[in-house]
């Protein structure tokens, strides 16, 4: 009866409890010219804090880590001496085994790329790099730009590296895109490039924005558009991204060769690697004013993962939204065809997002915002060095602030406890919160897991060895811990 009532109590309280069971995965940052500093770590916590692996690193991070289910970690991070220094610079990647072990180290940082921000790992273990493109003001004007706004004379575009890891210092470019093969402009009519911006949402309008500045947190820069965030999708092999400097969003087709990537047909599409879809800015493609812009300097673009309320959605990180910065989930015009529908002469939809979320919060740098598996939504306030998760109606559910003082974080990512696998790392059974305690903590875990609310099994709550967690696991857990 006793057993009975304990076991009552347990299931009564976890069915109320709101916040995603999981692990939370970060790399704090310190501030400097073009970033850079920090503690040289990335955390994997619990929702109690508790710190499940700490990975020690030689350089700062860029933005993000990146957790695989073989237990890997994929990290970006900012090299000594840049070829192009501006906010987010990066230059290297790396790859450490679960014990911290360095398995593979790349850098993309020379005379024509320079990898900055996010990276992609893929479903095929191969990665998605971000990187500026050095151009000339000479080859920027043949092109039609009008100006080049730094002292560097210079115009760093964008390209999307894909690299395929080869040995512990090599890689293969295995795919590649570039935004100077997709330009349009309305000065030059001489130009093959010449055409009218409003006809043409799919291509870039070569003179729209600054390139680059004289002012920037590394000195003088080329820095054009100011990609921040790359996300894949799988089902639909499209890439989504963000540009900071032109407050907008896009979606390429990435099922081209490079050869179609760098022209305007081929891949599912048709469309070759010109944008799909475009959202955030439509002044930018001369189909609206300073009026209908909707983002400022957003971040974190990523698809829900299917299974997820909200599937399918995009969701980002708007960093500038009223006096504050918010969260939006966007529904996309995703046609039958697998296109993205626009009316001519009209923007691309949808008018507004499907959800919002907002509040006392706001970072000019960098920020973060992913779905979980229970609907909750994961944001990073970048500045204030501050994690949170809140509800699909806005309840603010767990939190975690890593420090004062001139650190921040870029991004966070949440994972299930069940993520990681058959590259689980080594446990004792019934620890399932990882702090080296078998407790109530533990009890209280795996009572949700077999009752299925909030956590997903994992191997430590198999208490019994019957291959499932279930109320077995439960009651001899309880057994133990009563029976100490």
């Amino acid at each position: 009866m006793k057993n009975s009532l304990i076991l009552y109590f347990i299931f009564s309280i976890n069915l109320f409890a709101q916040a995603f069971d999981g692990m939370t995965l970060f790399s704090p940052a310190a501030g400097g010219g073009g970033g850079g500093g920090g503690n040289f770590s990335s955390y994997l916590v619990d929702n109690d804090l508790n710190e499940i692996n700490v990975w020690g690193h030689p350089r700062g991070t860029a933005s993000m880590p990146y957790l695989m289910p073989d237990s890997t970690l994929w990290y970006p991070y900012r090299v000594a001496n840049p070829t192009m220094g501006a906010g987010g610079v990066g230059g290297g990647i790396s790859k450490y085994s679960w014990d911290g072990e360095l398995l593979w180290d790349y850098e993309v940082s020379n005379d024509i790329y320079q990898h900055h921000h996010d990276i992609e790992p893929l479903p095929n273990g191969n990665i998605l790099v971000l990187a500026w493109e050095r151009k000339t003001a000479d080859e920027a004007y043949e092109v039609g730009r009008q100006s080049i706004d730094n002292s560097l004379n210079e115009m760093w575009a964008e390209a999307i590296l894909e690299l395929e890891p080869v040995g512990e210092d090599d890689a293969n470019i295995v795919w590649e895109w570039h935004i100077w093969d997709h330009l349009i402009q309305d000065v030059d009519p001489d130009l093959s490039n010449y055409g009218v911006i409003a006809d043409h949402p799919e291509l870039q309008d070569i003179n729209f924005g600054n390139a680059g500045s004289n002012q920037g947190p590394g000195g003088p820069n080329g820095d054009w558009k100011h990609f921040n965030a790359i996300a894949y999708n799988e089902d639909l092999d499209q890439i989504a991204l963000s540009s900071r400097h032109h407050d907008e969003i896009y979606i390429i087709d990435h099922s081209t060769t490079t050869e179609e990537a760098s022209g305007h047909t081929g891949g599912n599409s048709g469309m070759g690697g010109d944008y799909l879809y475009r959202w955030g800015n439509p002044q930018t493609y001369g189909r609206g004013t300073e009026a209908d812009k909707q983002l400022g300097d957003q971040h974190s673009v990523n698809w829900i993962p299917e299974g997820y309320p909200g599937e399918g959605n995009l969701i980002l990180f708007n960093n500038n939204y009223t006096n504050n910065s918010a969260v939006f989930e966007l529904v996309t015009p995703l046609n039958e065809n697998g296109l993205y529908s626009i009316a001519e002469g009209q923007s691309f939809g949808p008018e507004e997002p499907v959800w919002l979320h907002t509040g006392n919060f706001h970072t000019q740098m960098q920020g973060g915002a992913f779905r979980l598996p229970n609907g909750n939504t994961i944001i990073t306030d970048c500045d204030d060095a501050t994690i949170f998760e809140v509800t699909y109606d806005h309840e603010e559910v767990w939190s975690y602030n890593f420090g004062t003082g001139q650190i921040f974080i870029a991004r966070a990512q949440k994972y299930e406890l069940d993520y990681l696998g058959s590259g689980f790392p080594e446990y004792t059974l019934g620890d399932v919160n990882f702090d080296n305690t078998i407790d109530v903590k533990d009890l209280l875990m795996i009572s949700d897991m077999a009752s299925g609310f909030g956590y997903s099994p994992t191997p430590p709550a198999d208490y019994n060895l019957d291959g499932s967690v279930n109320i077995s696991d439960v009651i001899y857990l309880l057994q133990e811990i009563l029976s100490n």
